[in-house]
């Protein structure tokens, strides 16, 4: 696998498939490009290449100290895309990830981006304050954090069945898949893990989305526990300019395993134009 070396010297991992029109896959926390396996593959198989990287601090990329702010993830998304992307290309972000497509688009100008898709986003705003009444109570995610540092194995083991749906769907996904992703978030660093939850949970990028002017994709379960829809990507389609909302009907927020042939039908016709 290729590696880049980001503005500060963190290693970055990235993979590289297929041939065509670039598309740029960022994974959610706690994960890594791992999960985009199977939709990369998919699209890859379908004229696209498909670029995806580990996060700073997670999967194989170097485990860095600094940098878990939302200016630094879209500068190591910048340099990705600078040596990975030599044309116009499409950006895709999960969860957490959305986060890093936006501010790429603020603090880079959105050179060369042709269109953005955000499944399970956490744009525009997460936590609850007194003008995001909807948001999560800042507590929870005081709580995720202590919980994570006194036992994160036993944090995630509970963590990843809420986060497939499985309280809400029976076998939404099979407890191999669940295992699988408390191995990915076990792999990352703990600075990392910690950090990037006050990254996902305090940015505010309510007055950003009203700059993006690219075509946009929403995709979001509707029994999301983790990200509510209702503050995500609801809020967010009434602020981007030309944006799409399909909504997933009783889907949770792992969206990319839970529902993963509904989320490749629907990302390839967005990218061919046929959406």
């Amino acid at each position: 696998m290729p590696s880049i070396k980001s503005k500060d010297g963190t290693m970055l991992n990235v993979k590289v498939w297929g041939e065509g029109k670039p598309v740029v896959l960022i994974h959610g926390w706690p994960l890594s490009s791992a999960t985009w396996d199977s939709i990369a593959l998919y699209l890859a198989e379908r004229g696209f290449q498909t670029i995806s990287y580990d996060r700073r601090g997670f999967g194989h990329s170097d485990h860095a100290w600094h940098g878990h702010d939302y200016d630094t993830l879209a500068d190591d998304l910048h340099v990705v895309v600078e040596a990975f992307a030599n044309e116009q290309f499409s950006l895709v972000g999960f969860s957490m990830g959305g986060g890093e497509v936006v501010r790429y688009l603020t603090r880079h100008r959105g050179k060369r981006v042709n269109s953005i898709v955000l499944i399970s986003s956490i744009v525009p705003y997460l936590c609850k304050t007194g003008d995001n009444p909807e948001g999560v109570d800042p507590a929870t995610f005081e709580e995720m954090k202590r919980d994570i540092r006194e036992d994160r194995a036993a944090f995630f083991e509970e963590f990843f069945p809420t986060f497939y749906g499985q309280q809400l769907l029976a076998h939404a996904v099979s407890s191999a898949v669940v295992n699988w992703s408390c191995h990915l978030a076990m792999q990352a660093g703990l600075k990392s893990t910690l950090d990037c939850i006050d990254a996902f949970s305090r940015t505010d990028f309510r007055p950003e989305l009203k700059t993006i002017d690219c075509p946009t994709l929403l995709i979001h379960g509707t029994n999301d526990q983790v990200v509510p829809i209702d503050v995500s990507s609801r809020q967010a389609a009434t602020m981007i300019r030309h944006a799409i909302l399909h909504e997933i009907a009783e889907g949770g927020h792992g969206l990319l395993a839970s529902h993963t042939d509904a989320i490749c039908t629907d990302v390839l016709k967005f990218l061919q134009g046929k959406t």
